[in-house]
C-alpha cells in the first residue's frame, strides 16, 4: 500500500493494521500524521469543544514495594522521608478540592506492605459519606492487585468490595508499556500486562468506567508502542469501559533508570497515532503535566480533544522534576487561545459548564 492509499484509508475511517501503524510511526511525516489525526478528532468531536476536569491527585503514601526503575516518587518502608497520610489529612485535601468546584478525586500511592482492603474500605466509605458529589477515581490496577494479595483475597472480590465501599471508577495508571519484555526492564516487580488487563476487564464487568494510559520514551521501541495501542484497542473491543486514553512521556529526573525524555515531536506523533489506532475510545487527553501548556495547545491539532485535569495537587511526576501547574482559569484561556471552546466535565465526560 502506498502512503497515499494509507492516508485515504485513514481518512475513510477504516481501521489500521499493526504494520500500517508502525509505518506511520516510523516513516510518516509529522504534519501529515497530525492532520490525519485531527480529521478523526473533528469527526468524533465536531463542535470544537475541548474539555477538562477539576480534580486533585492525593498521593496517600510514597511507600512502595514495586520500586520501579522509572519512578522518582517511591520510598522504602523505613526511609526517613517515607509517609502515609492520616485520614483527616486526606479529608482536608478533598475539602480544598470541593471548595474550588472540584469533582474528581484521584487517589494513588505506592504498594504499601501494610494497607489491606480494610483500610481502603473504611476510607472510601467515609469519603463517600462526606463528599457525595466527588467521583472517587482511584487506585491503579497494580494497587488493586497488591491489595488483593496482602488481604488474602482474589482480585475480583477485592475490586467488588472497593466498588461497594465507594470506588467509582478505575484510572489506567501503571500501564507503562503493555509488553512484558519492556516491563521486566523498567518495573520487574509490578504486575505484567495481562494482570493490568484483568483488572480493567473486571472493572468493566462491574459497570465501572476506566481510562487507559501509556508512558513511553523509557526503553521501548516503536514496535512496543504499536503493540500497546493495539492491546488497548482490543481490550476495548472485547467489552472494555475506557472513556479516554492518555499517553505521556517518561520523565527521567531523579530516577534509577535515567536517560532522556522523548522529544515534543515524538510526543505529538505518538499522540496522533493513538487517535488513529484507538478509534473505539472516544477521548484522547493531552498531557500538559509533562509537556507544558504550549505543547498541549499544539496537541489539540494532533488528535487530542481533552486536557485532563487541573490537578490541584500532583506529586509523582513532580518528583521527577516536572512541575507544570495550571488552574481552571488558565485552562480555559489555554483552550480559547488555541481556537477551541472550553468546557468543564465530569470524570465520565458529562459537561458541567461551557465557557
Amino acid at each position: 500500500m502506498t502512503p497515499a492509499q494509507l492516508y485515504d484509508k485513514i481518512a475513510d475511517g477504516e481501521p489500521l493494521t499493526r504494520g500500517e501503524a508502525l509505518s506511520l510511526l516510523t516513516q510518516g511525516e509529522l504534519l501529515t500524521v497530525g492532520k490525519l489525526a485531527d480529521g478523526i478528532r473533528q469527526r468524533l468531536h465536531p463542535r470544537k469543544v475541548v474539555t477538562f476536569v477539576n480534580d486533585r491527585n492525593v498521593n496517600y503514601t510514597n511507600v512502595c514495594e514495586s520500586k520501579c526503575k522509572f519512578c522518582a516518587f517511591y520510598r522504602d518502608h523505613g526511609a526517613d522521608d517515607a509517609y502515609l497520610l492520616a485520614e483527616e489529612e486526606i479529608f482536608r485535601k478533598i475539602e480544598e478540592l470541593v471548595a474550588v468546584g472540584g469533582t474528581q478525586l484521584l487517589m494513588q500511592g505506592g504498594l504499601h506492605p501494610e494497607l489491606t482492603i480494610y483500610w481502603f474500605e473504611e476510607l472510601f466509605r467515609e469519603i463517600r459519606r462526606r463528599f457525595p458529589g466527588v467521583q472517587n477515581h482511584s487506585l491503579s490496577p497494580a494497587e488493586i492487585t497488591h491489595i488483593a494479595r496482602i488481604s488474602g483475597l482474589t482480585m475480583p472480590e477485592t475490586l467488588r468490595r472497593l466498588h461497594d465501599a465507594g470506588l467509582n471508577s478505575v484510572p489506567g495508571g501503571g500501564a507503562e508499556i503493555l509488553v512484558d519484555t519492556v516491563r521486566q526492564k523498567i518495573s520487574p516487580n509490578k504486575i505484567g500486562w495481562q494482570g493490568w488487563a484483568a483488572v480493567m476487564r473486571e472493572a468493566a464487568g462491574l459497570g465501572m468506567p476506566t481510562t487507559a494510559t501509556m508512558m513511553f520514551g523509557s526503553s521501548e521501541g516503536p514496535e512496543e508502542i504499536v503493540e500497546h495501542l493495539f492491546r488497548i484497542r482490543e481490550l476495548q473491543a472485547d467489552g472494555g469501559s475506557f472513556t479516554a486514553f492518555i499517553p505521556w512521556t517518561y520523565q527521567p529526573g531523579n530516577t534509577e533508570l535515567g536517560g532522556e525524555s522523548a522529544t515534543g515531536v515524538e510526543y505529538l506523533k505518538v499522540l496522533a497515532l493513538s487517535r488513529m489506532v484507538l478509534d473505539n475510545i472516544p477521548n484522547i487527553q493531552a498531557s500538559w503535566v509533562t509537556q507544558g501548556a504550549r505543547l498541549a495547545q499544539v496537541a489539540l491539532f494532533f488528535g487530542a480533544n481533552d486536557l485532563g485535569g487541573t490537578m490541584l495537587e500532583e506529586n509523582v511526576v513532580a518528583a521527577a522534576g516536572c512541575t507544570f501547574r495550571m488552574n481552571g482559569e488558565e485552562m480555559v484561556d489555554l483552550i480559547r487561545g488555541a481556537g477551541f471552546f472550553p468546557a468543564q466535565r465530569t470524570t465520565t465526560y458529562e459537561i458541567i459548564r461551557y465557557y
